[in-house]
């Protein structure tokens, strides 16, 4: 693929139904119409994506949210349904993982003037259909149907999901902590040398 150069990039008509359409299309085809749908692209910033989605949901009307992306935007799109779920306690999430098949164009490049190719002589293009994976995670603040796949109900607790950090012992600054080793070398007193050769 040296000798050629991306063009376009677009998605192929799927036949089970692209994300674009009416309410019924998509992965949830059950989502209520207030929904907001939040499309993560590669480019996306996170800050931008959260101040609005953060917005949209603190308003009483807004019941649900929908993150999606796909191909290199999927760890994004993960991202941001994890942030929201942090800053807004009690939310339900169902994940559906799908693949999108997109076209991509490219040309071949103009040959060198030591190639053998005539300069009227049209420029060859390849099509290539790929399969890349799409991720769609609704959060939705009413409790959903915990028999559908990848439902995860809310986080009970709403603080951070670390451990807490272990207790430590009060020390003088100078000891190392228990199962630390010291960095230097402990060298015997001057008068204790002296001693042990006498003994």
């Amino acid at each position: 693929m040296e000798n050629f150069r991306k063009v376009r990039s677009e998605e192929a008509p799927a036949g089970g139904g692209a994300e674009e359409g009416g309410p019924g299309s998509g992965p949830f085809a059950d989502l209520a119409p207030g929904a907001v749908h939040m499309r993560v692209k590669e480019g996306s910033k996170i800050r931008n994506l959260m101040a609005f989605a953060t917005a949209s949901m603190a308003q009483p009307a807004t019941r649900a949210i929908v993150f999606s992306g796909c191909g290199r935007a999927t760890t994004k799109t993960v991202t941001c349904a994890e942030i929201l779920k942090r800053r807004l306690a009690g939310l339900h999430q169902v994940t559906r993982l799908r693949y999108r098949s997109v076209r991509e164009v490219w040309q071949s490049l103009p040959p060198g003037p030591t190639q053998g190719q005539t300069p009227g002589e049209p420029v060859a293009s390849l099509s290539v259909l790929k399969n890349v994976p799409s991720l769609a995670i609704l959060l939705s603040k009413d409790a959903l149907d915990p028999r559908q796949p990848g439902y995860q109900p809310p986080n009970p607790d709403p603080g951070p999901s670390s451990p807490p950090a272990a207790p430590t012992s009060k020390r003088s600054l100078g000891e190392p902590a228990a199962g630390e080793g010291s960095a230097k070398r402990s060298q015997p007193e001057p008068g204790a040398a002296d001693e042990d050769r006498t003994a």
